[in-house]
């Protein structure tokens, strides 16, 4: 005997987030884009390396930014029958490609670094360090705009990864230009330019792994299956729990789902109530309960 299932209606935790999110992309959006070709334009005619991995970098912001404000307004069109949750796994996907085109970008500058340490070429170092001084400044004030909202969502995380990798990238080639101006070392440029990258390449990684866990329907990090296990089974009335899965449908929203053996039929309703209670302590908003009075579809699942 089975009884239906208990399941509240999605909260929208993003509203709030998300009016924050588009000012603050929008306006990091236009201080990366103004500079953008300056910077492009500087590493030609400087030949620096550094310049270029930073300006790549540049690039793949504004493309970064553009879809991150596009998916803030895409992921909040309505549910529908056919897509039940809406579109909030837009942000998910959103931060996936940011992610994989930082590693792409840093794989082709770790190449051409390579290459050049190999073969050390003249840089003009002293317009080298005006437009990397230029370039900080316009990443600092990028990145200090979306610092406010980048713990909201991995959307908005993926586009801060993005100014804060070219923040640290024009800091590198600010430090790379003084040291040709001041030694003359040629290496300087893509020791910088190697430097810079490999931690662009740690932060890119990270949120790579985190989307695809998600994507993945994986146990958020930040959850004990085997707490939430012990916390439902500790609820009076309930005699056994199986097919329990935690997962994050996005950000800020955990569902849980599971069987509980309950056989006094009085207590289904104060066993539901009670599991709502108990998972708002882990931080799932989504519960959906299956009551059983004997065990039934139990498959190899936890």
């Amino acid at each position: 005997m089975s009884h239906p299932h208990h399941d509240h209606s999605h909260p929208h935790v993003h509203a709030p987030d998300d009016r924050l999110a588009v000012g603050r992309l929008r306006l990091a959006l236009i201080f990366t884009a103004a500079f953008l070709v300056a910077e492009v334009v500087g590493g030609l005619v400087t030949n620096s390396l550094a310049l270029l991995a930073d300006a790549g970098h540049m690039l793949t912001d504004v493309g970064a930014l553009a879809l991150s404000l596009f998916v803030v307004w895409f992921s909040r069109q309505p549910a529908s029958p056919a897509k039940t949750y809406g579109y909030l796994r837009w942000e998910v996907l959103a931060a996936l490609i940011n992610g994989a085109a930082l590693l792409a970008i840093s794989a082709a500058i770790l190449w051409e670094a390579v290459a050049r340490l190999r073969t050390p070429e003249a840089v003009a170092s002293g317009w080298m360090l005006a437009v990397a001084l230029g370039g900080l400044a316009v990443n600092a004030a990028s990145a200090w705009v979306l610092h406010p909202a980048h713990s909201h969502s991995l959307n908005a995380r993926g586009a801060y990864l993005h100014v804060l990798g070219d923040l640290l990238g024009s800091l590198g080639t600010v430090v790379a230009a003084i040291i040709l101006r001041t030694t003359g070392w040629l290496a300087a440029d893509p020791v910088a330019s190697i430097v810079v990258t490999l931690l662009v390449v740690r932060s890119a990684w990270r949120l790579v792994r985190e989307s695809v866990d998600v994507l993945l329907e994986a146990t958020p990090a930040h959850i004990s299956l085997g707490a939430v296990r012990s916390q439902l089974e500790s609820i009076p009335g309930i005699e056994g729990v199986h097919d329990l899965h935690v997962w994050t449908v996005s950000s800020g929203l955990v569902a849980m789902s599971a069987h509980a053996v309950v056989q006094d039929p009085d207590q289904h309703q104060s066993v539901l109530e009670r599991t709502i209670l108990a998972m708002k302590r882990f931080g799932i908003a989504h519960v959906t309960m299956q009551i059983e009075r004997q065990s039934i579809c139990r498959d190899s699942h936890p």
